[in-house]
């Protein structure tokens, strides 16, 4: 059974019909990827599974449990954690504020130190940071603390939202790595991410978006060697 299955999933912002019957699906402990231009519905698909945005048709099965009804606040509760496009990290608090604020859903304190702990382990640089404040730091440091703050509710599934997005290539090397080491500590990724060639080597399978329809599907390894992948998104 998938961890997360997506069902024929609808979705409008008013009149705009942005999510045209998609259908996916994440095993638990994979890498999923989903591609596609701006537009392509990639961000309102990580929204509407978070609770953020209502599908007005389709289904959202995690766990084996319908969550389509749900709230934001109840989805984050059962494992499911976005970390959004540009970050939005608190820059009036400190990182280890943030991080506090990240660890609000757990009930043991140990298990927070622990957790913390674990993120100054994946992130040095936050922990010779920890008490700078966030909106201090630089771009590639907010996106470690963004994911560090999400790694802090001990997700099931961790949905991250462009987490390339304006950094220097050495950061977004760093900062795919630290996802790879993430994964392997059992967490299910789901990544949307404009730097496709990154994504496809860190990912299991992938998805296409085009104008809220997934138009193709396969390993990362076969869209890495699709024809249309290779023109569209990797620039050869």
């Amino acid at each position: 059974m998938p961890l997360l299955e997506i069902r024929s999933l609808h979705t409008y912002y008013g009149q705009i019909h942005a999510l045209k019957g998609i259908s996916f699906v994440v095993e638990k402990g994979e890498i999923v990827t989903l591609l596609g231009s701006n537009g392509a519905g990639k961000s309102t698909t990580l929204k509407t599974i978070s609770g953020l945005v209502r599908p007005r048709s389709g289904e959202i099965i995690f766990d084996g449990k319908p969550i389509h009804h749900l709230r934001a606040h109840e989805i984050v509760k059962l494992g499911i954690v976005q970390v959004p496009e540009g970050r939005r990290v608190f820059g009036t608090l400190t990182v280890d504020e943030n991080l506090d604020l990240g660890g609000f859903v757990l009930t043991s304190k140990t298990e927070k130190e622990i957790l913390r702990a674990r993120v100054y382990e994946h992130f040095p640089r936050l922990k010779e940071r920890r008490n700078q404040l966030a909106g201090t730091l630089s771009g590639g440091e907010q996106q470690m603390l963004a994911i560090g703050r999400a790694v802090m509710t001990k997700p099931r599934l961790l949905m991250l939202d462009e987490p390339s997005m304006g950094l220097a290539p050495t950061l977004v090397n760093l900062i795919m790595e630290m996802i790879r080491t993430i994964s392997q500590a059992g967490i299910t990724i789901l990544l949307v991410e404009q730097n496709a060639r990154a994504a496809l080597k860190l990912a299991q399978n992938g998805y296409v978006l085009e104008t809220g329809v997934v138009t193709l599907s396969g390993t990362a390894e076969e869209l890495s060697v699709n024809d249309k992948v290779i023109k569209a998104y990797l620039g050869l």
